[in-house]
């Protein structure tokens, strides 16, 4: 993306002169304005940019506005910047695959007379796709979703449609969701959305904004249509003509459905499905089910780095870049990228895919066979898709026939293997490729092109149709061959009667200009003069040479253009024909490229488990309601990716009723995130079907993950820290099951530590109490612990709190503080601070007041407490048994959930004044016995 000074440096000049300029000016103020739209002027051989367009460009890819450039002088000047034909595609590759906020046009014409040729958004990226693929695999993808809500009574039902332009896919799904649209947002995270088509009168409602921040938070760019393009009338006519198959299963499915037809509606509206003829009969429609796969929210994607960022120092800070071994030219990638957004929840599909994995890995042989053999594929779907749209040629047809050639080999590679999940592997991937091509499927498209293409001509770079395939076809080509025998036969000719030798010094030459002609060097002309004035016609003299010819060579010369252009007529008509004959084949092509596609995931998982230092184990798999989530020895796998790591491995043991909470504390740089962040990377890989980095592993299958993890500030959409973690925070707390896998980190820091400690309890006890799911809890409020002992006491708890600390020494002589990154079961009993801050070397008179500061504050401590001596003045520690510090806590806690039961809305004052004190009584006499609960009041 970046421009380099040598581009700014090539800089196309802008080559307008007044009266073009003039005509172009009075065509770009009809424009309508748009502040999302980037225009392009397409000039042929470089592109132009102009007004807001030209500024952004300019500062955004040559970072300098000395590359704008004016149209025009004085009131009438418009800011213009030239872009190269790479530039260009640098550009339109940024705006719409990288970016959310900007759609992209392109124009064509001159003068006054320009007309809009292409139109591009982030989702809809068809019409560009020649521009954005021609160097580059397509990594992801675009999918756009319409969605069409229904606010009543606090509720929320989403209609939701989508469109996959790739794999040829409608789906359709409605739900209910709740005020943070945790079930939209997973949903537009699992489907990789990249634009959101939204009615425009429903998004000017106050009700609206959560969903806005909703959209927001996915990076999905918003586009607001007429209500009235919401309909679903006239569907069922349009789904006839683009939905392969009986019309009736349609019908049967979209009669289901009251708010996602008319999203479906404005869908097939905005994205103009109808209006390209390659689409009909081509698409698939299917219901979306938004439990069929774990959800994941755009924090928990975040939090556990499951997707690649342009801010990474290399591929393995991601877990798609550590993963991303596949072989296959782009399919294998957004196989991938689909199956980390939608992890399994079916226990049965990821045992099998276990099982191939499994087999790969033990068999090192055949992994490496089947990846040498699909690096020689090419993107079928891609290619399949060109040709339908018809948008590709025989060069398309030959990169599927060079694909389909490979599958006998594929075959052999997979006969051979005879280990214990051979029928697997057989009823997988061997039936379904012989099947595939079998005589009346590939077989035929096989013997097609080898008939139809002439593959000898491959060699030298053109794709030509044979002439054995057509009569007409090879008439042409002998009078072609016919006619350049006899313009060489006139040459050789012309060189006897001239005293010349062929090719040496009378050259025949093929010029753009004059077609066939005759060439001698100035040095030779002197020597035949006189001829070439009487005998031939000159028809330039340049340094290279005289070009010359006469009435025999420029008739054949014509006859051979003619017969040219009537050969190359044919071929086109033929290479239409052939086209739309491969074209027939599309289904099992898809068939075909989501086998493999399949396999070369599957297998690069198995490369990844199998390549690390320390190998990959497979992990035990059971039921939601069922077993624990045990992890022995478990490794976060980008973190001991990195060159400089050497990696310490903890074991995580969630158990029902014993620690399916767990409240994890210690210093700052202990290894709390990594440790929290990698059980849930290591729960997403195993229910994605891979291998995990553990040296056992037990996993409770679960249907999401949430995490909250370091909120950043979010301060240009006005939110601060703190309202980011307690949003994220509120969508953990409606969205959750006992089904899900819960992660949070450092909750309750963005205020005083009063309110963050008291936040973050109240919380705690919500998810043992309520939500009852595993949960890891990293925090620095080391009183947390008690939570532990509190509810231990209440009864019918089946949760389990357990306190785990991750380990550090500090050397009682020197203070200073070593790391062990170990986490071991037990509370850490203080706070860490100060010693980091000395890590980094702050000055000392400053870590020397801040431990005086800290003595002062520690006042609120399980293990400790400062006192002052009024008769001595000096200050003693006084140490809280632990079973005080729960048991006061416990009294607490009752106080305060009593107090906040009371109907103080239907008491009267002095009645509910008189409880109160009555309360504070029954809490005082209890506190006569207890240290800690007397100075908690």
């Amino acid at each position: 993306m970046e421009g380099s000074i040598e581009e700014q440096n090539k800089l196309p000049e802008l080559k307008l002169d007044a009266k073009q300029a003039q005509g172009f000016l009075s065509f770009y103020k009809t424009l309508p304005n748009d502040s999302r739209a980037v225009r392009f002027f397409d000039r042929k051989d470089y592109y132009t940019a102009h007004g807001e367009n030209s500024v952004f460009i300019a500062k955004t890819y040559y970072h300098t506005t000395t590359a704008l450039r004016q149209l025009r002088s004085g009131s009438n000047a418009l800011s213009s910047v030239s872009i190269s034909r790479n530039m260009f595609e640098t550009i339109a590759r940024d705006l719409l695959l990288e970016r959310n906020d900007h759609t992209v046009e392109l124009y064509e014409g001159s003068g006054s007379n320009w007309r809009l040729v292409k139109t591009g958004s982030p989702g809809n990226i068809g019409s560009f796709e020649d521009v954005l693929f021609a160097n580059n695999e397509m990594q992801d993808t675009p999918v756009v979703v319409s969605i069409f809500p229904n606010f009543q009574e606090g509720r929320c039902v989403i209609g939701m449609a989508y469109v996959d332009l790739t794999k040829r896919v409608l789906g359709l799904a409605e739900f209910l969701d709740d005020s943070r649209f945790t079930n939209l947002e997973s949903s537009l995270i699992a489907l990789g959305a990249k634009e959101c088509i939204f009615p425009a009168e429903t998004g000017k409602s106050n009700e609206c904004k959560s969903l806005y921040d909703s959209l927001e938070r996915c990076a999905v760019m918003i586009t607001e249509r007429k209500k009235h393009e919401f309909r679903g009338r006239d569907l069922d006519s349009d789904l006839k003509r683009l939905v392969k198959g009986n019309i009736e299963p349609v019908r049967d499915l979209i009669s289901g459905f009251d708010l996602a037809t008319p999203a479906l509606g404005a869908l097939l509206s905005f994205s103009e499905l109808l209006s390209d003829e390659g689409n009909y009969g081509n698409f698939t429609i299917r219901r979306y089910d938004i439990s069929g796969f774990m959800r994941l929210d755009s924090a928990a994607m975040r939090a556990l780095n499951v997707m690649e960022s342009k801010t990474d120092a290399n591929k393995n800070f991601s877990l798609f870049g550590l993963m991303n071994r596949t072989c296959t030219a782009g399919m294998g990638k957004r196989l991938l990228h689909m199956w980390l957004k939608q992890p399994l929840v079916e226990l049965d599909e990821i045992k099998t895919r276990l099982d191939i994995v499994q087999c790969f890995v033990e068999e090192a042989g055949l992994r490496q066979d089947l990846r040498q053999h699909l690096k020689r594929i090419s993107d079928i779907e891609r290619l399949v898709r060109s040709l339908e749209r018809k948008r590709g040629g025989l060069q398309h047809i030959i990169k599927l026939y060079q694909s389909t050639i490979r599958l006998p080999f594929i075959k052999t590679a997979l006969q051979q293997y005879s280990g214990e999940f051979s029928s697997l592997i057989s009823e997988r991937y061997l039936k379904k490729l012989e099947a595939l091509s079998d005589q009346d499927h590939l077989g035929k498209f096989i013997d097609l092109v080898e008939y139809s293409v002439d593959l000898d001509q491959l060699e030298n770079g053109e794709y030509m149709i044979s002439s054995s395939y057509d009569t007409t076809l090879a008439s042409l080509k002998d009078q072609k061959e016919l006619l350049e025998q006899q313009i060489h036969e006139l040459h050789k000719k012309t060189a006897m009667e001239l005293d010349l030798q062929v090719d040496k010094a009378l050259k025949l030459d093929k010029a753009p200009q004059f077609g066939h002609v005759f060439r001698i060097t100035k040095k030779e002309e002197p020597k035949i003069r006189k001829k070439l004035t009487t005998q031939f016609i000159v028809l330039e003299t340049r340094k290279d040479g005289v070009k010359f010819t006469n009435t025999k060579l420029k008739k054949l010369g014509d006859q051979y253009q003619s017969v040219v252009d009537d050969y190359r007529n044919c071929q086109k008509e033929l290479v239409d024909r052939v086209v739309q004959t491969v074209t027939s084949f599309s289904e099992v092509f898809e068939d075909l490229a989501g086998l493999l596609s399949e396999m070369d995931v599957l297998l690069s998982f198995a490369d990844l488990a199998a390549s690390c230092p320390t190998p990959y184990c497979r992990p035990e798999i059971t039921s939601s309601d069922a077993g624990d989530i045990v992890l022995e020895g478990s490794r976060h796998p980008c973190v001991e990716a990195q060159d400089w790591v050497n990696f310490i491995p903890n074991d995580c043991r969630l158990m029902r009723g014993k620690s399916w909470f767990q409240i994890v504390t210690g210093p700052n740089m202990g290894g709390k995130s990594t440790f929290i962040r990698q059980v849930g990377v290591i729960v997403l890989m195993a229910q994605v079907g891979s291998f995990v980095p553990c040296d056992k592993a037990s996993i409770s299958i679960r249907d999401c993950i949430f995490a909250r993890v370091g909120a950043g500030d979010c301060q240009l959409r006005g939110v601060s820290t703190f309202m980011q973690e307690m949003l994220e925070t509120a969508s953990i707390l409606k969205g959750a099951t006992d089904k899900s896998l819960i992660i949070i980190d450092e909750l309750g820091r963005g205020t005083s530590t009063y309110d963050g400690f008291g936040l973050a309890w109240a919380i705690c006890e919500h998810l043992v109490q309520v939500k009852k799911a595993p949960t890891l809890f990293a925090t620095h409020f080391h009183e947390l612990t008690a939570l532990a002992q509190a509810n231990s006491e209440v009864a019918g708890n089946t949760v389990g709190v357990a306190n785990f600390h991750v380990s550090a020494h500090i050397d009682t002589e020197s203070r200073k503080l070593t790391m062990l990154y170990k986490v071991e079961p037990g509370a850490c009993d203080q706070s860490f601070g100060i010693h980091v801050a000395e890590f980094a070397n702050f000055p000392e008179s400053v870590v020397a007041l801040a431990r005086e500061k800290a003595a002062e504050l520690e006042d609120f401590s399980p293990s400790s407490m400062i006192i002052n001596n009024e008769e001595s003045g000096k200050r003693k520690i006084r140490e809280d048994d632990p079973e005080e510090v729960s048991r006061g806590a416990a009294r607490a806690h009752k106080f305060l959930k009593e107090f906040a039961a009371m109907p103080l809305d239907k008491m009267e004052l002095k009645d509910s004044l008189q409880r109160v004190r009555e309360m504070k009584d029954e809490l005082e006499k209890d506190a006569a016995d207890c240290h800690w609960l007397r100075r908690f009041l």
